[in-house]
């Protein structure tokens, strides 16, 4: 295979018309232009350059291998500068999948503060449940998913002393299908889940389940919902639910109005708290926030800047 770099010297000399010329173009020595050109037909085993009176000529097999040297290169210094401009883009390009209580409360502290240290960064956001955000993580739609499993699961194979650590993803809760591989996830938080009820009733509400079993609930989304059963069925009772909805602001407008009860993360009470709801730690009870990545590392410096400061800000607000 001939060598590209005794190929741009071959180049340089054609255009330039002699050695001294192509060395003074290129920033070499002379006689390391002669000695890659002397190399060069060693390669080919075909005489390129003759001498002409004090100077140099190319060959009939010279011009023709020049001019075809010339079409590669021009190629391949327009593949580094097309690599070169997508690698600028991305690296200034992050697209974050989260879930609605991640979009109200993590994500746009962890906006600002990637603003801050990076200026020129352009983040996109996108909301999905957890399933779907790993689907688009797996598919390239996206470069982190925040995404969160409730305490039945476990925070994961290192606990949550691996919040500084990437640990492998194992969800059980997708149906059988495996789209755990490749998967890399980073603790962000592990939050309480409160039981959630109307303020119309006094006093503030008892952390046991089971007082409730004769009231009607209101369900989240399908893992909220998995984990509500979970814990009704652990208090001796299956919950008879009213009314289901994804939106944590109408979970407890409900709950305020006394349509019924519920439980909530802690996060979805950082993002909107209702005045006409009282809410009491559940206990034993823990969810626990994720940012995943997929593939192998390392990672692009702008995604693990934007893994930094959402571990920055998850934790939960002095006080």
């Amino acid at each position: 295979m001939l060598d590209v770099t005794r190929l741009r010297v071959l180049v340089a000399v054609a255009r330039c018309g002699s050695v001294t010329a192509a060395a003074r173009t290129l920033n070499y020595a002379q006689p390391s232009v002669s000695h890659h050109l002397a190399r060069l037909e060693a390669e080919t085993g075909t005489k390129l350059i003759q001498r002409a009176g004090r100077g140099i000529r190319l060959t009939d097999a010279g011009r023709l291998l020049a001019e075809r040297a010339a079409e590669v290169i021009g190629r391949l210094d327009a593949a580094e500068n097309e690599l070169a401009a997508y690698t600028g883009l991305r690296a200034g390009r992050l697209r974050l999948a989260a879930f609605p209580s991640a979009l109200g409360t993590i994500v746009p502290a962890a906006a600002a503060l990637l603003r801050e240290q990076q200026p020129t960064a352009d983040l996109r956001l996108t909301e999905a449940e957890p399933p779907e955000a790993l689907r688009m993580l797996r598919a390239g739609y996206v470069d982190v998913a925040l995404v969160f499993r409730y305490s039945a699961d476990g925070p994961g194979a290192g606990g949550p002393e691996a919040a500084d650590q990437d640990v492998p993803l194992a969800d059980p809760e997708d149906g059988g299908i495996d789209i755990t591989e490749g998967l890399r996830e980073r603790l962000l938080l592990e939050e309480p889940v409160h039981l959630v009820t109307s303020a119309q009733a006094g006093a503030e509400p008892p952390a046991d389940l089971s007082g409730y079993a004769r009231h009607r609930w209101i369900a989240g989304c399908d893992r909220c919902r998995a984990n509500l059963l979970r814990q009704c069925a652990l208090a001796g009772f299956t919950p008879k639910i009213a009314f289901t909805t994804d939106d944590y602001v109408a979970v407890q407008a409900l709950v305020a109005a006394d349509l019924g009860v519920s439980t909530l993360p802690a996060l979805c009470l950082r993002a909107a708290r209702h005045p006409g709801i009282r809410t009491v730690p559940l206990p034993g009870a823990r969810r626990y926030v994720f940012a995943v990545r997929y593939g192998d590392p390392p990672d692009p410096p702008a995604v693990n800047l934007l893994m930094e400061v959402l571990h920055a800000v998850a934790g939960p607000p002095p006080g």
